[in-house]
Order: C-alpha cells, then sequence, then structure tokens
C-alpha cells in the first residue's frame, strides 16, 4: 500500500505539472497583450493617461515578459517551489495575499457543500433501495431525475428571483464573515449552497440506489438473510460498504465538481472567492492569478482522487496493492 501511495503521489506531481503548463501555454497564446488591459485599468481609474513604448518595455521586463515562453514558465516554477505565486498584472498587487484572502471562503462553502451533497445523497438513495417501490421511493427518484436535469445557472436565477426578489426572504448577494455575523452568513449562503447542491444530491442518490439494488441481489447478502441475521447487521455489514465502493470513486469527481461550481455560485452572488478571482482574471487576462489558482485547484483535485485511491483499500479487502 505505501509504494501504491508514493508512485500515485508521482503521478499527481507530473499530472500537475503538465496541467500549469498547458494553462501556463494557452494563457500566453490568446490574442492580445495583458499590459495593454493593465493600462487600460489605471487610465480608467485616472492613474495614467498614455503609455509610451519606454514605459512598455519596462513593464515587459518587470513582469519578465520580454524572455522566452519556456524561461518564463521555469522561472514561475522556481518562484512556486519558494511560495512566490507572482504578481498580478492587472491588479498589481501580490496573487498569494489575494488567494489568502479568498481561499478560505472557497473551502467553507466547498466543504457545506461537500457534506450536504455526500450526506444527503448517500442517506436518499440507501432508503430509497431499502424502500423499493414505495411511495417515498417514486417520489424522491422523481425530484433526482429532475435535478440531474436542472442546470445550475437556471435554478440559481430561480431562486434568487423567488426567495430573494420576490419573497424577500434571503439576501440576493454578497458575503458576511461567519466569524462577525454566524447566523447572516447562513441567510447569505443557503440560495448558493442550494442553487449547486440540488444536482449533486439528485446524482449521488441515483448511483447509491443503484448500487445498493446490485448489492442486495448477491449471494452473500442471500446467505446472510439464509442465516436469521437482522436487517440492520445485514444492511450496514453487508450492503452499504460493498456498495460503498463505486460510490467512493465518484466522491473524488465531485471535488472537482463542486470547485467548478464554485465559479458559477461566486460569479453570480458576488461572492469573493476563488472561482471569482478566477473569472476575473479570465476576463482581465492576468495570467498570473490564472497560473496559480489553476495551480491550486488541480492540487485539490489530485490529492482528493488520492484519498479516495486509499479508501478503496479499507472498503473493500480484496484490493492490494503493491
Amino acid at each position: 500500500m505505501t509504494t501504491y501511495i508514493i508512485r500515485r503521489l508521482i503521478i499527481g506531481v507530473i499530472i500537475l505539472l503538465l496541467v500549469t503548463m498547458m494553462v501556463f501555454l494557452f494563457v500566453r497564446l490568446l490574442p492580445g497583450d495583458p499590459l495593454m488591459v493593465f493600462m487600460g485599468n489605471l487610465r480608467g481609474s485616472g492613474q495614467i493617461n498614455t503609455m509610451g513604448p519606454e514605459e512598455h518595455d519596462r513593464l515587459m521586463h518587470e513582469y519578465g515578459l520580454d524572455k522566452p515562453i519556456y524561461e518564463q514558465y521555469i522561472k514561475w516554477l522556481g518562484d512556486v517551489f519558494q511560495g512566490h505565486l507572482g504578481k498580478s498584472v492587472g491588479i498589481g498587487q501580490d496573487v498569494g495575499t489575494l488567494i489568502a484572502e479568498r481561499l478560505p471562503r472557497t473551502a467553507y462553502i466547498g466543504l457545506i457543500l461537500f457534506v450536504i451533497t455526500t450526506f444527503g445523497g448517500i442517506f436518499a438513495g440507501i432508503y430509497c433501495a431499502l424502500r423499493r417501490g414505495s411511495w417515498i421511493d417514486n417520489t424522491i427518484t422523481t425530484i433526482a431525475n429532475i435535478g440531474m436535469t436542472v442546470p445550475t445557472f437556471w435554478f440559481g436565477i430561480l431562486l434568487i428571483y423567488l426567495f430573494g426578489y420576490k419573497l424577500g426572504w434571503l439576501p440576493l448577494f454578497g458575503w458576511v464573515n461567519p466569524f462577525e455575523d454566524f447566523w447572516g452568513n447562513i441567510r447569505h449562503i443557503i440560495l448558493p449552497v442550494a442553487s449547486v447542491a440540488l444536482g449533486g444530491i439528485a446524482g449521488m442518490a441515483r448511483l447509491v440506489r443503484s448500487c445498493m439494488l446490485e448489492v442486495m441481489r448477491a449471494d452473500y447478502v442471500r446467505t446472510a438473510w439464509a442465516k436469521g441475521l437482522r436487517e440492520r447487521v445485514i444492511v450496514i455489514r453487508h450492503q452499504i460498504k460493498n456498495a460503498m465502493i463505486p460510490v467512493v470513486t465518484v466522491l473524488g469527481g465531485t471535488v472537482g465538481a463542486i470547485l467548478g461550481g464554485s465559479v458559477f455560485i461566486e460569479t453570480v452572488f458576488s461572492i469573493p472567492g476563488m472561482g471569482r478571482l478566477m473569472t476575473t482574471a479570465i476576463f482581465d487576462y492576468d495570467y498570473q492569478i490564472v497560473q496559480a489558482t489553476a495551480l491550486i485547484f488541480g492540487g485539490i483535485v489530485i490529492f482528493s482522487n488520492l484519498i479516495v485511491d486509499i479508501a478503496w483499500g479499507w472498503l473493500d479487502p480484496r484490493i492490494r496493492y503493491g
């Protein structure tokens, strides 16, 4: 198992390097000049009126844009290993400082989404499988099918219109620090979390229900019933544990889906997190922020997949890695 984990770590680092390399290349191959965007922002704020060739060349040298792409990438990678993520071209601030301010907000919402999606979907799927054919099973399955087809963006706008604009029960957008006003924070994140959680719970419930029904037909489950074991023992020891193996596999992808959802909810609901920072950086052609956020998001996904691989060995003793 130790050898497998080390091997997976090495593969994860290689994948992460490839991801950063692709993002680094694609951002620089896009048409346009990031310095022009930067100078446009300064002109818009009244800090500068024009930029001559000398000023342009000075900024090119300051941000290292006058060097070949491979040299820029090697320098950026070396700075990352030293804990420096660069300086934003559009904002003019340290990227590490910007991320340190916004990452806790994205992690906070992402953790809530992960818990609600995972446990809500697992509980609903198990209950539907154990009560297959009942009115509750039919109702939850119908809602799950609808939830999987409803676009997240449309559902979020609908929630804003109904509960925020029409009824006025919840704030339309914004962010409140949970350490300063916990209940105010809860009111602000209900709509963002609900808009993304519906699809996640629906997909998880469908998967768990299918896995449970497949396990319930297995020979070892019928043997357990024939031995006269109690239903609780059979469900917990034989059905749930074996049905969770495919579910655990999906959990690694759930983390990536939540990170992708953060881009949507933080943009629509004006939450100053990593997703909104990345979206703004893409439109402003701020390549330093795009590279750093891609590096962090990629690292989180790779780490979550490593945890999933380790969990396989615990759930299924037949799995042995050299």
